[in-house]
């Protein structure tokens, strides 16, 4: 089921509970944004990089390498997919 935003950018949520579980950005057919609580070994997860970090709380902390008080600008996506693959290859 889609819900959440109702332009190009799509959220998808379950169609029994109406959690969000992942987004698939417009343009960007190979990338898939899941959210890491949908992960069953959750607790190995490290977040490789945080978005919209104008909004957060300001004791709110993560071990993220990249951080953007909004989202990344669009000429970097190529260079942070590409260090995240290569991050994943090596675990």
């Amino acid at each position: 089921m889609i819900g959440g935003l109702h332009g190009e950018d799509r959220h998808f949520h379950c169609s029994h509970c109406m959690s969000w579980m992942f987004t698939r950005p417009a343009g960007m057919d190979e990338f898939v944004n899941v959210r890491a609580m949908m992960l069953d070994e959750r607790r190995d997860f490290v977040p490789f990089l945080e978005t919209c970090t104008a909004e957060k709380l300001p004791w709110v902390k993560t071990p993220a390498q990249h951080s953007f008080k909004e989202f990344p600008p669009m000429e970097q996506f190529e260079t942070l997919l590409a260090e995240f693959a290569s991050l994943s290859c090596k675990q």
